[in-house]
This record gives structure tokens, sequence and C-alpha cells, in this order.
């Protein structure tokens, strides 16, 4: 095999049972580059490693600017994306407007002496986690079930905001006279609903009133079904996936 051959396969293939060792080198490279920026946040620790943070994102950044360029290139030789007809079609795809991204807050940090530009630019970065699904067969089976499951998940959000609405009102109803703080308002009851649905809770604010108490118990009850639905659809698509694989 050639080391264009090899490239070709490393940077574009996606249905391999096994990953090359570049592609190895790159999901390392992610990996370490996103542990990198979640560190540097902390103030301790950065002003510690300031100079080996600085070293290892302009090491990353050329590693995955280079990957982007040689991409680019390699991608107009392929039947979808023929040309450079087909290479302006390519950088505006999802997964290649990633790669841009997690490269193009460092070009834009080089230029810009805004300190808040200059913060959010560094927390964008974070993008490159996200090239990991292209790194990965079954991250991209994964991504490949939750659009197939796209249609079943609107039901289920739909049900989610039918319920939410429901709940909302009910609880205003109930509750607005005995906790005019909490529940005064359509709006804050449907939050409390939300926390309810989702099973987080919502810190020392509960109903008080039999009816509210009522109310409450039904929406926990429903959060545990509405939770668990859109989670339970996923993993069946997602081991229909791997069965047809």
């Amino acid at each position: 095999m050639t080391v264009r051959e090899y490239l070709k396969i490393s940077l574009l293939s996606a249905d391999k049972t096994h990953s090359t060792l570049l592609e190895k080198f790159l999901m390392a490279a992610i990996f370490l580059s996103v542990t990198a920026i979640i560190l540097e946040t902390e103030s301790k620790i950065n002003n510690i490693f300031f100079p080996v943070f600085s070293f290892l994102e302009i090491l990353f950044f050329s590693i995955f600017s280079l990957e982007y360029i040689l991409r680019l290139y390699f991608i107009g030789f392929t039947n979808k994306y023929k040309g450079n007809r087909g290479r302006l079609k390519y950088i505006i795809s999802p997964l290649a407007m990633i790669d841009l991204i997690s490269i193009l807050p460092n070009i834009i940090s080089g230029l810009s002496t805004d300190f808040a530009l200059l913060r959010t630019m560094r927390l964008l970065r974070m993008i490159r986690v996200a090239k990991l699904v292209q790194r990965n067969r079954s991250l991209m089976l994964f991504t490949e079930a939750i659009h197939q499951s796209r249609s079943q998940l609107a039901a289920a959000i739909a049900v989610t905001i039918f319920l939410l609405v429901i709940g909302g009102v009910a609880l205003y109803l109930a509750e607005s006279s005995a906790q005019p703080e909490a529940f005064g308002s359509i709006p804050r009851a449907m939050w409390w609903s939300m926390a309810t649905l989702t099973t987080v809770g919502y810190g020392d604010v509960y109903p008080v009133t039999v009816i509210g108490k009522l109310l409450a118990s039904t929406l926990a009850i429903l959060g545990v079904g509405i939770v668990a639905m859109p989670a339970g659809i996923i993993a069946a698509n997602f081991s229909k996936k791997l069965d047809d694989k």
C-alpha cells in the first residue's frame, strides 16, 4: 500500500472494522487536546503549566490543520465530492464544518485582542470532541441511529411538551395561592414541571396542597417513562444498526 492510499483510507474511510495507526493517533490527539482545554480553565493549573498548554495548542492546531488540508485534498478524488466543485460542497457538510471549527478559533485568536472574544474562541475548541465521531465506527453508528430515530424522537418531544404545559397549568391552579413565589405564574409552574418530568428535582420547592401533591406525584411517575422513552427508541435503532453491520 502506498502512502497516498494509506492516507486516503485513514482520512476518508468510515466503514471499517479496524482503525489504522494514523486514525488511532488522531483519536489520541483529539482526546489529549480536549483534556488540555479543560485543564487550562483551572487558573492554578494554567499558571503552572501555561507554557506546556501553549506548546500543546500549537502542536494540536498544526496536526488538525494538516488533517483538514489533506482531507480536503483527497476528498476531491471520491465520486461523491469529485473535483473542486465537490470540495466546495464537502466544506459545507456537517463533518467538514466540525473540522473547520476545530481550528478556526486558533486563527481568529491570533488576529484579535478582544478578551471576551478570545475566551469564547478558546472554548469553541471543545468542538474537537465531536471529531471523535468521524474516527470511531461505533459513534458513527450511534449518530446514524439518532438520525433514523428522528420521527419517533419528535413524537416523544411532542408528548413531553404536552405534559409540561398541562402539568404547569394544573400546578398553577393548585398552588398559586399557597405558594405565589414558586407557582405564581404558569411559566414558573412549567419550570417546576420540567424539573419533575426529568426527575432532577427543583431545590426545596414542592407542592403543599393535597391536589398539588397528587399532581406532582403523577408528573414524577410519568417523568420516569418520558425520560426512558427516547433512550429506548435510540437503543433499539442502534441495536438494529449493529445487527445490520
